[in-house]
């Protein structure tokens, strides 16, 4: 079983990504990958760029822990997240989670309450910047609150 979380100011190159995904030799029969990236048009005023803040090293643990956590619920072999900080401009990628499972239920279940996590609990800070150069910071959407939620009544 692998584990790999990174954070990085780096552009994330998804190819990158997937070939050291494709090196985990566990028996698995489903890959799901997940990429988020900045939307332009989330609002009336077109968004510049995202300005994502975090606290090193406690960012990745809490990222590990609900890893932990999706490994405990469902059958999945091998894990990877690579979340951006800093600035990201509108069109690049925020964010891609990996997961390997047996079955593809699995895959697809473990991926999106890692997402879910990411979105609403990770000690994440985003801060929109807009194309007028005002700034917003960015709460946790309601519907995606909501979601989360029935991941941890389930649990």
């Amino acid at each position: 079983m692998t584990v790999i979380v990174k954070i990085q100011s780096e552009a994330i190159d998804i190819a990158a990504c997937m070939l050291e995904a494709d090196g985990f030799t566990d028996d698995f029969g489903a890959q799901l990958s997940f990429t988020g990236y900045v939307r332009r048009d989330d609002y009336c005023d077109p968004i510049s760029h995202l300005f994502i803040d975090h606290y090193p090293v406690v960012t990745e643990k809490q990222i590990t822990k609900i890893i932990d956590i999706a490994l405990q619920q469902w059958s999945v072999s091998n894990v990877i997240v690579v979340h951006r900080v800093e600035k990201v401009n509108v069109g690049e990628a925020i964010v891609w989670v990996m997961t390997q499972a047996k079955s593809r239920v699995d895959a697809y279940a473990a991926n999106e309450f890692i997402m879910d996590y990411l979105k609403v609990s990770a000690p994440f800070w985003k801060k929109e910047c807009f194309e007028n150069l005002e700034e917003k910071w960015v709460e946790a959407k309601v519907s995606d609150q909501a979601k989360f939620q029935t991941w941890c009544a389930a649990r």
